[in-house]
């Protein structure tokens, strides 16, 4: 019992990486957005993008975000990243 309680687990956490790896699978820099609208911090493929259509953010230049040109969006081995500038 405890073996399969074991390998459930296992199989649970692979599918996790996998579906996460997968939002953000990219060949090129413009394949790549904003995980979320307002103060992005993470990024994932065009096929995961936000419907920021209807969303209001506010002005503010948050550390640590993309907001402000404080960072960019970049493909690096085959994952969408941000890369944020030195200040």
């Amino acid at each position: 019992m405890k073996m399969w309680v074991i390998l459930v687990i296992t199989i649970f956490l692979v599918s996790c990486t996998s579906q996460v790896q997968s939002n953000k699978q990219c060949a090129v820099d413009n394949e790549c957005v904003p995980a979320v609208c307002c103060h992005a911090k993470d990024t994932v493929n065009q096929a995961n993008a936000p419907d920021c259509s209807a969303i209001l953010c506010s002005l503010e230049c948050e550390p640590g975000t993309l907001d402000c040109g404080q960072g960019g969006l970049a493909c690096v081995e085959g994952a969408c990243t941000v890369v944020l500038y030195d200040q």
